[in-house]
């Protein structure tokens, strides 16, 4: 275990930043859902306003994104399913275009926000795509509603409270897990793209995925005013969060569970996570990869999940 917990930052390696107009220049694509999307904005229970796109037909899938970037990192996912799915891709409260509240970023909280978005869209059951913090609020969503949840994916992240957690918390590599409060808040302030390519790089298999123009781009949404706080707030709940899971796994998860690492980050270790709260557990390493696996490794991620949203039901974690 002490090993996995390791791997898991072996990347962590400082680049500067890049010139925000040099990736534009070079061509670069910035991340972006299928323009055919329609867009909406739907009233979370606390009135918290959550943008949402969706497209495609077929069976319902809901995409959560993750910290340091927002919903169109979807782009190669979508793109693919919503060609026999209706794909449902929100942005969390206080990312991209949702308005950002003073509070409500525990992960509790925003899985009601996912549960009106699916119901606002004429939903009940769908399956259910996560990254990151997307994978806090996807198991939140899950354990709170597993009648509704088909099929869950996550990527690349922990989950408060479960597993190696306190193992991951001692590493030097999340110092991000408590930065966070005003004078965090003030000194990041302009320079967000700094503070977030720290991370972008720290985390990924190579500093140039992903690209500038991406980096670029996402920055711009988190640089908006409340935007630092509301994603510090994502980690300040991180204690909330750990006492809510370690309640919700008293009962295991029962539908089938896609847990995929990218090898040079959480690997086989994100399995290993939701063996402790599912019971139906297909494992999942992307080779080659970082964290950023939908900017680092798409064609393969895509390939995994779609499979795996295809595949009959599994017992044993085995199709």
């Amino acid at each position: 275990m002490k090993r996995c917990v390791t791997a898991v930052f072996m990347m962590l390696t400082l680049s500067g930043p890049y010139f925000f107009n040099a990736a534009m220049a070079a061509g670069q694509k910035i991340p972006s859902l299928p323009s055919s999307f329609k867009a909406r904005t739907v009233k979370a229970p606390d009135g918290t306003a959550i943008f949402v796109r969706s497209g495609g037909s077929g069976p319902a899938v809901v995409l959560i994104h993750g910290y340091a970037e927002n919903s169109d990192s979807w782009g190669p996912l979508a793109a693919d399913l919503m060609k026999d799915h209706t794909v449902i891709v929100p942005d969390l409260r206080g990312i991209g275009r949702s308005s950002i509240p003073a509070g409500g970023y525990d992960k509790k909280t925003q899985a009601g926000d996912i549960r009106a978005v699916v119901e606002a869209l004429g939903h009940d059951k769908t399956a259910v795509v996560a990254h990151d913090i997307g994978n806090m609020v996807a198991y939140a969503y899950t354990a709170t509603y597993p009648d509704k949840v088909e099929r869950l994916a996550v990527m690349d992240a922990p989950i408060p409270g479960i597993g190696p957690w306190n193992q991951i918390l001692q590493h030097p590599g999340v110092w991000h897990f408590n930065f966070n409060g005003p004078d965090a808040e003030r000194l990041v302030a302009g320079r967000e793209r700094i503070y977030l390519n720290r991370i972008w790089n720290a985390f990924s298999a190579s500093p140039d995925q992903p690209n500038a123009a991406t980096k670029d781009f996402f920055a711009k949404t988190y640089s908006r005013p409340g935007g630092m706080r509301a994603g510090f707030a994502q980690f300040a709940a991180f204690s909330q969060d750990a006492q809510d899971n370690q309640a919700f796994a008293k009962s295991k998860l029962t539908m089938p569970v896609l847990a995929m690492g990218g090898e040079k980050s959480f690997g086989a270790m994100q399995a290993q996570i939701m063996r402790e709260v599912a019971a139906n557990v297909q494992e999942s390493v992307i080779q080659g990869s970082g964290h950023w696996l939908m900017e680092e490794k798409p064609a393969e991620a895509v390939a995994v999940i779609r499979t795996f949203l295809g595949a009959p039901s599994m017992k044993g974690g085995q199709p």
